[in-house]
Parts: C-alpha cells; sequence; structure tokens
C-alpha cells in the first residue's frame, strides 16, 4: 500500500508526540539537552495547520512540519518512527516540502538542525542544502541551511 502525505489532524496528536520523542531522544545524551522539537507545541501546530502526517497501511509512521515564510518555506522538523527510518521515508518528506515550496511560489526551502547531529547535516547537504550560518537559539547550537529551489 503505498504512503499518503495529509495535513495532521487533533486526533494525530498522540502519535506525532510519541514519534518525535521516538525520534529525537537518542540525540539527549549526545548534545546534553532535549532538542528542540521535543519542546513544542503540536497542539498549537496542528491547529495552526502546518504539520503534515506520513501513513503507510493507514499508520501514521512520520511527522514534517512546514511553516510558510515571506520569502521561503521553513522544514521546521521532519520525525520518522524508528522502525521505518531508512526505508526511505525521510526522502519522501524532504520531497514533499520541495514541492510545497514551489507549489507556494517560493524560491527556497530553508531548514535548521543541532549542530551535534552530524550525520542529519550530512543529509542535508546531499539532498543539496548549503549551510548559511551557525547560531545559539534557545540554549542550542544550531546549523542553519537553505536549498535554492530555482533551478531544481
Amino acid at each position: 500500500m503505498p504512503s499518503v502525505i495529509r495535513l495532521a489532524t487533533p486526533n494525530d496528536l498522540p502519535v506525532i508526540e510519541r514519534i518525535v520523542a521516538d525520534a529525537y531522544t537518542p540525540y539527549i545524551a549526545r548534545i546534553g539537552t532535549v532538542p528542540g522539537p521535543m519542546r513544542d507545541d503540536y497542539a498549537k501546530r496542528v491547529a495552526e495547520g502546518v504539520v503534515h502526517v506520513l501513513e503507510e497501511a493507514d499508520v501514521v509512521q512520520a511527522v514534517l512540519v512546514l511553516i510558510p515564510e515571506p520569502d521561503c518555506l521553513l522544514l521546521d522538523n521532519i520525525a520518522v518512527s524508528p522502525a521505518m527510518q531508512g526505508k526511505g521515508v525521510g526522502r519522501v518528506l524532504m520531497h514533499f516540502a520541495e514541492t510545497c515550496a514551489r507549489e507556494a511560489g517560493l524560491a527556497s526551502i530553508r531548514l535548521y538542525t543541532q549542530e551535534k547531529m552530524t550525520e542529519n547535516i550530512a543529509i542535508y547537504l546531499r539532498y543539496g542544502y548549503v549551510e548559511t550560518h551557525r547560531a545559539e537559539e534557545l540554549g542550542l547550537r544550531r546549523v542553519f541551511m537553505s536549498k535554492s529551489l530555482l533551478s531544481t
């Protein structure tokens, strides 16, 4: 059965929070604090209409938070259930995010990740993102990245 990406509903909140916790808890020891996505208010985000979920066989397997900005789309969070990691779900969500940005007429998409999440930085670089800067926000050392959608 093919996967489906749809807007999240309030009924999805428990599984959204579980997937985010499962995906990011392993990083706590490495970074020394709770990662930003685990701090987010998903009820608020769902109400804002910025959370998408990926379902496979009618089971939510991943979460994607996309926040429109005036000149680009912010890929605020991507979290895949551990059972589905390494199976291309992240790639599907990255492509979906870029499609959403293009459909909104935006020329770029941006994201940020924690500095010590080096494997994520490597993934984003492979997908054509470039590092724009590093900064500390909310006590987290973040790497900011952007991808132009004009030539892709």
